[in-house]
């Protein structure tokens, strides 16, 4: 075979295919070029998804005719001056972006540098030149890009959907924009404007926030815990979601290093960790971090569309968002997501098998005449239940109005009312009510003091008068056996007994009683899932979570007004106590203006 060089042409499109993936990596591209350049107002505007057309303008610095000639030569830059890959201070640098794109499209830039008296224009077709020629433009500069790939038909094949390029154009810039809420982002197409950011007013963490709300979503916003943290001179901040908010994915995940957005296995996992203890596996956190460190500690160098980093000290990093994160989890108290409420309410107003009611009037359900404020207070009050109507149980302690009085407006909680099904404890509050899952509140309490008691002097341990034998198959009763060491420090005290059994003869005292049988049987299951390379203090929330909920109060037990008001209590005092330990909400807060609603009193 007789090896031959690659034409220009073919190497430039060579090269583009690691740059410009899909039309959203034209426009990331251009848009950091934008940035880099002070834009202070960014238009993104495409066409089919961006294969017909992307059109990127911005107020930045601009150029001049011969920083436009160069712009568009492999690897020229205006962002290493002193030629140092280990110092990158832009988001771009590779001098890579502009000749990529025009290797595959038919492009176009139009500039003018800020002090300039006219501008320049200058077109590229499958890499060849035009120009440059006068033009009439503002201090800035407008790309277009045209007939994206069709110099590389291969590649344009493998797109997708108009709809679903223009999502990930979408994603792309809502991510650039996340980092720069002092920038103007509007994005959209030839219908309708998709985006509009403007530009936030106000310090950083104001701006920050107000900027996450109009990505991520006003729940976000309401639902956001912030987090800063310092290390080393590595700085985290941004906030992150009160674990009730969560999804079944984690695309509502932002991570930024140095304003850049990323897309991180090690951040990824350290997010990951840090809400461990409070969502299931298959639950994801909201979060948007933001991390600043010295740019020689971080390699964005690593791959040509510079997604990826790697750090000096990547130890360091994961620890700081670890602990971070869990010092804003654990600040956020008993705090639950408000969207826990909404849904709520949502599933009251559409109850299956009921009539729909409409406040407004229509086709169908009741529609109550307005009234006037005096009316509806006489209503209110014949509708009022009678003294006495209500049945208690025998022996039944109901607090005084002065004691609800008060436990109303001092506690967060509320007073313990009532408890309903032997399940749910119902509590007033100042302005509404809440309702408790006592099993899955409990859970968590019980829980928090096991993680407590190891961290300071061990689990104490109850010994059983008569040791309890639990007979399993051979090889569950082996796996608990291989760490009943382990076991034991998290206050279970078990050896084996026989081919098949394990003796029982301590068990956790914080538990009281508990049905030793059927807890063995779990961890049995819990250790053949979870697998034999870990510790079990590595996997503590997995295995003290079974611990646990053996340990708490089960649904269906009784309760009188001071248990549940110590439960109440318990709930305020303890850190995370707003969800159980698979994130699920431990209590629904309504509020009365709500409930009004439902009525049609509002």
């Amino acid at each position: 075979m007789i090896i031959r060089r690659l034409p220009e042409t073919v190497v430039n499109r060579i090269a583009a295919g690691e740059v410009i993936e899909r039309p959203a990596s034209a426009v990331k591209e251009l848009v950091e070029n934008s940035i880099d350049a002070g834009a202070r107002r960014i238009e993104v505007t495409v066409r089919d998804g961006g294969k017909s057309l992307i059109m990127v303008a911005d107020d930045g610095s601009g150029m001049s005719r011969d920083d436009l000639e160069l712009a568009i030569e492999r690897h020229a830059t205006s962002k290493l001056p002193d030629y140092d890959l280990s110092a990158i201070a832009s988001l771009g640098f590779r001098g890579e972006a502009l000749p990529s794109i025009g290797a595959v499209s038919r492009m176009s830039i139009t500039s003018r540098a800020a002090a300039a008296d006219s501008a320049w224009t200058l077109a590229l077709e499958g890499g060849r030149k035009s120009g440059p020629a006068p033009a009439g433009h503002p201090a800035g500069t407008r790309i277009e890009v045209r007939d994206l790939f069709y110099a590389t038909p291969a590649r344009l094949k493998f797109l997708r959907s108009e709809r679903s390029e223009t999502q990930q154009i979408a994603d792309a810039v809502n991510r650039l924009a996340m980092a720069r809420p002092d920038i103007a982002f509007i994005f959209g197409d030839e219908t309708r404007a998709r985006i509009r950011l403007e530009a936030a007013e106000g310090d950083l963490l104001e701006g920050r926030l107000e900027r996450l709300a109009g990505v991520m979503g006003k729940e976000f916003a309401a639902n956001a815990m912030p987090v800063d943290a310092e290390r080393d001179g590595i700085r985290l901040s941004g906030y992150a979601g009160v674990p009730t908010l969560n999804r079944a994915n984690a695309a509502m995940q932002y991570l930024f290093v140095n304003g850049r957005p990323v897309k991180d296995r090690l951040l990824i996992g350290a997010v990951r960790g840090a809400y461990a203890d409070f969502l299931s596996r298959d639950r994801h956190p909201l979060v948007a971090l933001f991390l600043d460190i010295e740019p020689r500690a971080v390699d964005v160098n690593v791959h040509p569309a510079k997604a990826e980093v790697r750090f000096r000290d990547a130890g360091l990093v994961r620890g700081l968002i670890v602990g971070a994160l869990k010092h804003a989890l654990a600040a956020a108290g008993h705090r639950a997501s408000t969207t826990v409420s909404a849904v709520a309410l949502g599933a009251l107003r559409s109850t299956p098998g009921a009539a729909p009611w409409r406040g407004g009037g229509g086709g169908y359900g009741y529609s109550p005449r307005p009234m006037s404020a005096g009316l509806a207070e006489q209503g209110a009050a014949y509708q009022a239940p009678l003294a006495g109507a209500l049945d208690l149980p025998p022996g039944a302690r109901v607090p005084t109005e002065a004691e609800a009085a008060a436990a109303t407006e001092e506690y967060p909680l509320g007073a313990a009312r009532a408890q309903l099904h032997g399940t749910y404890v119902v509590a007033q509050t100042a302005d509404g009510f809440v309702i408790v899952d006592q099993h899955a509140a409990h859970e968590r309490l019980v829980y928090e003091r096991m993680k407590k008691a190891l961290a300071a002097d061990g689990v104490a341990r109850q010994g059983l008068l008569i040791p309890e034998i639990v007979e399993l198959d051979e090889a569950a009763a082996q796996r608990l056996v291989a760490r009943a060491g382990e076991l034991a420090e998290l206050g279970l005290v078990l050896e084996g007994f026989g081919p098949g059994a394990v003796a029982v003869r301590e068990v956790p005292a914080m538990l009281g009683r508990v049905d030793a049988a059927a807890l063995v049987r779990d961890l049995a299951d819990e250790l053949a899932e979870l697998g034999q390379a870990f510790s079990l203090k590595e996997k503590l929330e997995e295995v003290c979570g079974t611990i646990a909920c053996h340990g708490s109060v089960r649904a269906g037990r009784r309760l009188n007004i001071d248990e549940m008001n110590a439960l109440l209590r318990e709930m305020e005092a303890t850190p995370h106590s707003g969800q159980c330990n698979h994130g699920r909400p431990t209590y629904v807060e309504l509020k009365l203006s709500d409930i009004e609603k439902l009525f049609g009193r509002r």
